[in-house]
């Protein structure tokens, strides 16, 4: 039986550390960031559309696009950042859709798709289940002041740009709690593939 699972969390929940466990256990992951990476590089119609809208000030040196100059733009402009949303989220949704076909096409029965903003972006209807990768919102603050040397209100406002945490637990099919262990994360989420039949 085909199964789509959309694999999400909030920011410095430690998603990518669960990414990188299901493909250990050799399940494909279709990942959002990295398309989103791929569709604003120059060359891309994202990338054109982000210069014409944001305009040259957002290029680095070698006119690649400067993530952390749009970041702290789009972070603190509610408007700015829906703009920037419009203009990314459609090319990664084709990309997405056409890597997941190719896997389906290629055999493989349980396709996870990573996606950051799934529930921002109102894309519940499109995967099968939800995994959530779930710490409490003051784990979350830490770890993000940690990793990315932040002060409390940079990383307040970029946690408070994404729908609360325990807000998307209701949206969940299931919860993988990561503010423990890494082999704790791995038990969880070894039981949960267990469940639903996934080897």
């Amino acid at each position: 039986m085909k199964m789509i699972i959309g694999l999400t969390g909030g920011i410095a929940t430690g998603k990518s550390t669960v990414s990188k466990m299901i493909k250990e256990r050799g399940l494909p992951v279709v990942d959002a960031d990295v398309i989103a990476k791929k569709v604003v590089l120059p060359g891309e119609v994202g990338y054109r559309w982000i210069v014409d809208y944001f305009g040259k000030e957002i290029l680095t040196d070698s006119m690649t696009i400067d993530r952390k100059k749009l970041g702290t733009i789009i972070f603190n402009d509610a408007e700015k950042r829906k703009r920037l949303n419009e203009i990314v989220h459609p090319e990664v949704r084709k990309e997405m859709k056409r890597q997941t076909e190719e896997l389906l096409a290629r055999g493989f029965e349980t396709i996870i798709q990573d996606i950051p903003l799934l529930i921002e972006s109102k894309l519940e209807g499109t995967v099968d289940k939800i995994l959530l990768v779930y710490v409490p919102e003051k784990v979350q603050l830490e770890r993000l002041m940690e990793r990315d040397n932040s002060t409390k209100e940079e990383a307040l406002s970029r946690i408070r740009s994404q729908i609360p945490i325990d807000e998307k637990k209701n949206y969940a099919s299931a919860i993988l709690h990561n503010d423990g262990t890494i082999s704790e994360t791995e038990k969880q989420l070894d039981k949960l593939l267990l469940e639903w039949g996934i080897k």
